[in-house]
């Protein structure tokens, strides 16, 4: 585990984690694909529900709600790439954080209404794998050298 450089390599367990990760920020970025690809059913949904809203009104706020939900996957998938380079490196504060986010991740499927997308689904999946691998025991020692070489 420990190089000749004296720098500790991360177990199997940590790049399994690792590349889970990495593997869930494709699958963010796709659902952001998939919703561009899904925005007549999306002006469609709040034509039928009922609203006042004129054409126009409906078709920005179909863009409003695209743009909205592409900013905030990016920026989710953003960060959990740099966590997951932090917990390639040892850092467990990372790991806590990669969990507490798929946590949020495997929740966030069961809000609206059925409206997750499969890539959401596949993405929340490899995440929660990437968690398991993460707090393997293999990992644990990784970490907890990582912590007092540090």
């Amino acid at each position: 585990m420990t190089t000749a450089t004296g720098r500790t390599t991360p177990p199997g367990t940590v790049v399994a984690a690792f590349v889970g990760f990495l593997v869930s920020c494709v699958f963010a970025v796709t659902s952001v694909g998939v919703l561009v690809g899904t925005r007549d059913d999306l002006v469609d949904a709040l034509r039928s529900s009922g609203t006042s809203m004129t054409e126009e009104q409906l078709q920005s706020a179909a863009t409003v709600t695209q743009v909205t939900f592409a900013t905030v996957a990016v920026v989710i998938a953003l960060v959990q790439l740099w966590l997951a380079f932090k917990l390639r490196s040892g850092r467990n504060w990372a790991r806590v954080l990669l969990t507490v986010f798929t946590v949020f991740q495997v929740g966030s499927l069961f809000v609206g209404e059925g409206s997750a997308t499969l890539p959401a689904y596949g993405g929340a999946a490899v995440a929660a794998l990437a968690v398991i691998a993460s707090y393997l025991p293999a990992s644990n020692v990784y970490f907890d050298t990582v912590k007092r070489a540090g």
